[in-house]
């Protein structure tokens, strides 16, 4: 069975990552023994989100630009004749068992959170007839880091139902959902609980964001950086990354997930955005749905004097002028010029624009730490062509861009200077290479 799948997961992944994907497998097999009858019907590789550039863009609107990591998700799935989902974590060896239906109510704070957020809704959006399943992933990548290991959690537990029910067969999918695009759309609220045409939401997992995850774990080509825009997911263009470069990944070991205080941070930097927007509207008695075509109608300039006036309410027209500043700089200036430095090869100016990103994040958006400020200045220094923090903020990871031959080098500077200031995360912490890689697929066996 293990060889079976095995051998074809060369097919998809860049080779320099075959070999710990196969390892990883080979964890998720070994878990299944004792967990459920036989093997895996489907399994499945969701990567990790390397979000390039684009802070806090997708819900506005905006675009960003984006790759995957080599480490994520392996999943494997068998159906049921009932109702039933069993889950099993193969590295924490956790089970949980739940249901696909409509009144699941998933646990807060708990990893269960996310795939029985899933299970609910799925149920909700797609009436009858569902078949339950048998389910065991393992991951190696680093949780709570900024690389979007929740979102990969949903999108996968996704992939498994959809592979033993046939959902995309459904009336109600292809209604909704035409492209690839659009489901990457759907996933997205999944995860922040709106509605998606016809599909009705529901409460999600808490948080206030967009798609741009999910467009990345299933959509990034091996290679190559995606740019996307968002509301509704648009494809727009890929850069080639030049062979000699590779992403150094950096993680702070301080945690960045979206509970509890984390999660407050996170949603108010989406509450400032909304606000700016509701206030735009009102004053000037338009109906723009998001920020970005706000500004293609308006202009920077007039919106910004407007907010300026903003009455008083939960925020202060300064902290809106500075999210709005943030958003316009980030998506109109930075985000197409190191676009198009990439597109003719500059890899120094491209890296120029990302450390303007990384600079704007620290002094508008203010959704950095001093560990990941530290890290990608570190990273700089040391040499890297560009560097910034990426996900949510508030903790998470910085990626690094550097020449292929002095990766290993790299990496072991990188860390000993961090720990030279920050060595109570030493247990934490994590440096390691990725490529631009894939998106998520099924690993179909050989037979």
């Amino acid at each position: 069975m293990l060889g079976h799948f095995e051998n074809a997961l060369a097919q998809g992944l860049p080779q320099s990552c075959v070999d710990s994907k196969r390892v990883l497998l080979a964890r998720l097999m070994e878990a299944w023994k004792g967990f459920a009858a036989g093997g895996p019907e489907h399994v499945f590789w969701v990567p990790g989100r390397i979000e390039v550039l684009g802070k806090h863009t997708d819900y506005c609107g905006g675009r960003s630009l984006l790759a995957t990591a080599s480490r994520g998700f392996m999943f494997g799935v068998s159906p049921r004749s009932d109702l039933n989902v069993r889950v099993k974590d193969a590295v924490s060896e956790e089970t949980i068992e739940s249901r696909l239906h409509p009144d699941v109510t998933p646990r807060l704070g708990h990893w269960s959170n996310y795939p029985e957020t899933v299970f609910r809704r799925l149920a909700r959006n797609f009436v009858g007839d569902l078949k339950g399943a048998d389910i065991v992933f393992a991951s190696d990548l680093p949780p709570a880091a900024g690389m979007s290991s929740s979102s990969a959690l949903m999108v996968g537990f996704y992939l498994v139902i959809n592979a033993i029910n046939g959902l995309e067969e459904r009336e109600e999918f292809k209604e909704n959902i035409r492209s690839a695009e659009d489901l990457a759309g759907y996933l997205g609220t999944l995860e922040n609980g709106q509605t998606f045409g016809t599909l009705v939401g529901d409460k999600g997992v808490g948080t206030f964001g967009g798609s741009e995850d999910h467009t990345a774990i299933m959509n990034c080509q091996v290679g190559k950086l995606s740019q996307y825009a968002y509301c509704p997911v648009q494809f727009e263009r890929a850069m080639v990354l030049p062979e000699s470069y590779t992403f150094a990944i950096g993680v702070s070991g301080v945690v960045a997930e979206k509970t509890g205080d984390a999660m407050e941070k996170y949603n108010r930097a989406s509450r400032l955005a909304f606000t700016a927007l509701d206030v735009w509207n009102q004053i000037s008695k338009r109906h723009d749905p998001h920020l970005s075509e706000a500004i293609q109608q308006a202009g920077v300039d007039e919106i910004r004097s407007i907010l300026k006036k903003a009455p008083s309410g939960e925020f202060a027209a300064d902290d809106l002028v500075r999210r709005f500043d943030h958003f316009a700089i980030e998506n109109e200036d930075i985000l197409p010029k190191a676009g198009d430095a990439l597109a003719l090869g500059d890899v120094k100016g491209f890296g120029e624009w990302a450390n303007r990103s990384q600079a704007q994040g620290v002094g508008l958006l203010k959704n950095q730490i001093p560990e990941t400020e530290t890290l990608a200045q570190l990273a700089v220094g040391l040499g890297a062509c560009g560097a910034s923090a990426f996900g949510a903020g508030f903790g998470g990871s910085v990626w690094a861009l550097v020449e292929r031959h002095t990766v290993g080098e790299f990496l072991c500077a990188w860390k000993d200077a961090y720990m030279q200031q920050f060595a109570q995360h030493q247990s934490l912490c994590q440096f390691f290479s990725t490529d631009a890689s894939t998106g998520a697929f099924e690993v179909v066996a050989e037979v």
